[in-house]
């Protein structure tokens, strides 16, 4: 059941009051919900169901879902699972309303996809006060979204159990290119927290690296950790060695076999490893290693070492 019918919030982005859907099979609750988001300047959805929530969600995709717990046939436990499961709904904030107060209840909540609770019988000012919090947040997170995605950075939003929420479009292609397998990143990056949690001095843990698919990368913790509730996280990621390739193409004044050179010396390969490595005399190795001086204007191998790295990382 649908109150209203507001405008497409995808095709009306000069819409100002923030849609807020109402999943209740209560009519006492949804009447008194209703009307106090009407009066607060929110346009008002209402679903009696799990499963009209889960088709109005995709239809109309609001900004923020009250959904009650303790439904007949799809339970909001179920329906929050279903919508976090979905592309187009998961980033929706979910509050659960709920008469089961006990721990489990709430975890499971939580365990769902749901970021905040509030029990029945409904404290309509605290319901406000949450639904105007958790609104900015998202709004917060959604800007910096879109200035990190701008950044042409690698970096990953996570949950506060180490799962991948978001990622950049740079971060995107760096793994899709080299096909990494994300349970395992995000297992990976789960005891990397963990080891944050437990340490006495977690800032020299703050980076860590990674060896994914025959490459290191390097992991960049971004956001601080709180001691409390759970919060998201955003993670640089980016590839510690950068390969021939990587260095022709932010390099574009090295010829391929300088950057071959350049490769191998970022590994801390000596002038005759090089030689041996390449197939070639000690003293081409040397000629080339003057020729990338004189581009970079460097006079030191640590030097030139140091500015490609900056470089490819960029």
């Amino acid at each position: 059941m649908i109150t209203e019918e507001p405008m497409n919030h995808k095709t009306n982005s000069s819409l100002a009051s923030p849609i807020i859907l109402i999943v209740d099979d209560v009519p006492e609750n949804l009447g008194l919900l209703h009307e106090s988001l009407d009066q607060s300047g929110y346009t008002v959805l209402v679903a009696t169901d799990g499963m009209s929530a889960i088709e109005i969600a995709h239809q109309y995709q609001p900004d923020m879902i009250l959904l009650d717990g303790n439904m007949p046939q799809i339970d909001g436990f179920e329906c929050c699972i279903q919508l976090k499961i979905s592309p187009i709904t998961q980033n929706i904030p979910i509050i659960f309303m709920t008469g089961l107060t006990e721990t489990e209840h709430i975890v499971k909540g939580f365990k769902a996809g749901g970021i905040d609770y509030v029990t029945k019988p409904l404290n309509i000012e605290e319901v406000l006060v949450r639904v105007n919090t958790h609104l900015t947040h998202a709004k917060r997170l959604f800007q910096q979204q879109q200035i990190i995605d701008m950044s042409d950075i690698a970096i990953l939003a996570l949950n506060h159990n180490g799962e991948i929420i978001w990622k950049t479009t740079r971060a995107e292609q760096l793994l899709q290119n080299l096909q990494i397998n994300y349970p395992i990143l995000e297992k990976y990056i789960q005891k990397w927290f963990l080891q944050i949690d437990n340490h006495l001095h977690p800032a020299n843990l703050l980076n860590s690296h990674i060896d994914i698919a025959s490459e290191r990368f390097q992991l960049k913790l971004l956001t601080p950790k709180p001691n409390e509730k759970p919060h998201n996280y955003l993670v640089q990621i980016k590839k510690s060695i950068p390969n021939t390739q990587d260095i022709l193409k932010h390099c574009k004044e090295l010829t391929q076999r300088e950057a071959e050179v350049m490769h191998w010396l970022i590994l801390g390969k000596t002038n005759k490893d090089i030689a041996e490595i390449l197939d070639l005399s000690p003293r081409t190795v040397n000629k080339h290693l003057e020729h990338i001086f004189e581009k970079f204007a460097v006079e030191t191998r640590t030097a030139a070492v140091s500015l490609v790295v900056n470089l490819c990382q960029k």
